[in-house]
């Protein structure tokens, strides 16, 4: 094969998906970085970067054929997260009067956009100058939400390591939209799990978390994080507080200040990885951020990429995003799309090392 020129995105087809086809595309930077997407769910399925030493590392879990990714056994490994990311309870809320109802698939209530949520879609997909572009239309009435609506997700990685994502939609009639990318990442390698998870150092701009009931449905309260296992404002190693959330890990949405809430791209969080020394940091324009630690990972594991065995806490997510259920909510950002509107979300999740 020709050799490939470093700052470049190569596609190839990866399988079929009930006779449409699925793309991979390659996004490669001149620091050695590599990033590969799919069409189905608009997934992330690898990200490759250098540790201090120049040692190159997959950094985020996944599957090394469709089939792992159409498979019941996957929690949503990279993939965009819509219509309504997170969850709506009781799955039915009331826009301009009129109450809709959602399709339950979390007990009672409506998680990740449905049962057929936009994570299981087979997205459109071009590149565009240095970007791979891919673009849904959810029709009106998909999974109950109101509203034809057109979204695009677009990926692109600069050569200082930022993978950055952003997230449109445009509306026919109003609708709640959400969305997140759902990556999971350990900064040690893919296949290292708790034992690596733990070592990790976090930093979140967040001084305040969204209060949830046994369901994980919010109760409408906004709770300081201080003087509590919430408050990662300081370095806090993963492995001294994860056994002590209630739940065993986190599973939370925390808000980042008042003073981010201007539409501009913030800084969420920063975790580092102290022996490898891989370090990631995450910025976006969006109120809340999800911290996920993986407690929910089946006893004997989800075999992924490589022949891997991935267990419980053999990751975290930090899934950028609105409060969860916030159209239940007056009191939490406005989530509801209106027709002439676009939705616009930005995450860049940059990858370096740290000094």
């Amino acid at each position: 094969m020709a050799a490939i020129a470093r700052g470049s995105i190569t596609s190839t087809t990866w399988g079929s998906v009930n006779g449409q086809e699925i793309k991979k595309f390659t996004l490669r930077n001149e620091a050695c970085q590599e990033v590969e997407v799919i069409t189905y769910g608009a997934a992330v399925t690898n990200i490759r970067t250098p540790d201090r030493k120049g040692n190159i590392a997959d950094v985020v879990l996944g599957f090394d054929n469709i089939e792992g990714y159409l498979s019941s056994n996957n929690p949503y490994f990279g993939a965009t997260v819509g219509r309504v990311a997170n969850r709506i309870g009781n799955a039915t809320f009331v826009v301009d009067g009129q109450r809709y109802n959602v399709s339950k698939n979390t007990g009672e209530n409506s998680l990740h956009g449905g049962i057929r949520g936009w994570s299981f879609k087979v997205w459109d997909a071009t590149i565009q100058d240095n970007s791979v572009v891919m673009t849904l239309v959810s029709p009106d009435g998909d999974e109950g939400y109101p509203g034809s609506v057109t979204a695009i997700a677009s990926f692109q990685l600069t050569n200082d390591g930022e993978l950055r994502i952003e997230m449109k939609a445009q509306s026919k009639k109003a609708t709640p939209i959400n969305l997140t990318n759902h990556g999971y990442f350990n900064l040690a390698g893919h296949a290292t799990n708790a034992a690596e998870l733990y070592k990790h150092v976090i930093t979140m701009n967040a001084d305040r978390w969204t209060v949830t009931d046994s369901e994980s449905i919010p109760t409408g309260e906004i709770r300081s994080v201080a003087n509590s296992i919430m408050d990662l404002r300081n370095p806090t190693k993963l492995g001294n507080v994860i056994d002590k959330v209630p739940g065993g890990g986190y599973d939370s949405n925390f808000c980042l200040p008042e003073s981010c809430n201007d539409g501009k791209v913030n800084f969420v969080a920063k975790v580092v990885h102290p022996s490898s020394r891989r370090r990631l940091e995450v910025y976006s324009n969006q109120p809340g951020v999800q911290l996920y630690t993986t407690n929910s990972a089946p006893e004997n594991g989800i075999v992924g990429k490589d022949g891997a065995k991935y267990f419980r806490h053999a990751a975290f997510c930090l899934e950028t995003q609105n409060y969860p259920d916030a159209v239940n909510h007056k009191n939490f950002p406005n989530s509801v799309l209106r027709s002439g509107d676009t939705y616009n979300h930005v995450v860049v999740y940059k990858f370096g090392v740290e000094n």
